[in-house]
């Protein structure tokens, strides 16, 4: 591209020069700055390009973003064509130091300038393009992931062995406990409710989330009874924001896997720590279950969390517990 744009210059200034020896042998010194010049600014460009991608944003902040890119530019290209045409003069017309025409030297410099707002507007769109490119191939995933996350958890709510087991306890509790059943059909409810309300957002509030926990983990502790005890400790609600359902995935885990039994009462914590939301149960795997964890919904939190933010979810695994930490995330006003 530098050869060829060297060229051109060659050709725009001096057509008549390519029709004789003596007229090619003439342009090789402008041909050779053309060519430097061509090859620092082209460099150039694509440096402050690398520079500024991981800094400033073009889909954010984009005039923020074209003035950087405009000021560092030409900044650097004024910079590097004086460079060249103070070599260019020394060495061709031979000056000595005292001799150097700084004023003539700084006026010719600014001709390659046309040039460098002409590599500027094409790395300048570039590089807005491939931006643009990749923010809509990051809101695709997302889509797909927050499908996936959607599909997922109305499956487990609606898988027959969610229905069979509420179902089943709620009719227990109808002959038992009138109170108790009108309080286990409100909680079946909200449950079924959340997950159809936040099947369109990317986030929710750590409020709404607990309140979700709260009532899927009491539901479940209706038909566990001792068998399940559960602790929510949180510093502040206010204004922390999750991927929708994140808890719901991590609390079926925990029950769908571990045994919850008299003699091996299952324990799960929500607390939070700083800026995260741990999320922990005791581990004790059932033998020979008919489902085994395939990690799916694992998988669909931290692909969300990668996709939402540059901060990740840690999982801790040792003898006695299974712990998820969860970033809570800030949304800018």
């Amino acid at each position: 591209m530098n050869l060829t744009i060297a060229l051109t210059i060659q050709v725009i200034f001096c057509s008549t020069c390519f029709f004789s020896w003596e007229g090619i042998k003439s342009m090789i010194p402008d041909f050779i700055f053309s060519f430097c010049v061509s090859v620092v600014l082209s460099w150039g460009g694509s440096r402050v390009e690398h520079f500024l991608d991981p800094r400033v944003s073009w889909v954010h902040t984009p005039v923020k973003r074209l003035l950087f890119t405009t000021a560092l530019y030409l900044a650097y290209a004024f910079v590097g064509c004086f460079i060249i045409v103070f070599v260019y003069s020394w060495v061709i017309d031979q000056y000595t130091l005292d001799q150097i025409p700084w004023k003539h030297i700084f006026r010719f410099s600014l001709t390659p300038m046309y040039i460098a707002l002409v590599f500027m507007a094409i790395f300048t769109t570039r590089s807005w393009l491939i931006e643009w490119r990749k923010s809509a191939i990051e809101a695709e995933q997302l889509r797909s992931e927050k499908l996936a996350s959607q599909y997922q958890s109305l499956k487990d709510q609606l898988n027959p062995h969610f229905l069979f087991n509420s179902l089943n306890v709620l009719s227990n509790l109808v002959y038992e406990d009138a109170d108790k059943s009108a309080a286990f059909i409100q909680k079946l409810s909200k449950i079924y409710r959340y997950v159809l309300e936040v099947q369109q957002e990317e986030l929710v509030s750590l409020t709404k989330e607990l309140d979700f926990a709260r009532n899927y983990l009491e539901l479940q502790k209706i038909r566990f009874e001792e068998n399940l005890s559960f602790s929510i400790k949180i510093q502040t609600e206010k204004g922390y924001f999750i991927p929708p359902l994140s808890l719901q995935l991590l609390l079926e885990n925990a029950i769908k896997h571990n045994v919850a039994s008299q003699d091996n009462p299952l324990f799960i914590h929500i607390l939070q720590k700083g800026n995260e939301l741990w999320v922990s149960n005791s581990f004790q795997p059932k033998s020979g279950q008919t489902e085994p964890s395939t990690g799916v919904g694992l998988n669909n939190i931290k692909m969300r969390y990668q996709l939402l933010s540059d901060r990740q979810i840690q999982v801790i695994q040792d003898e006695n517990e299974f712990l998820v930490r969860l970033p809570l995330l800030e949304v800018a006003q």
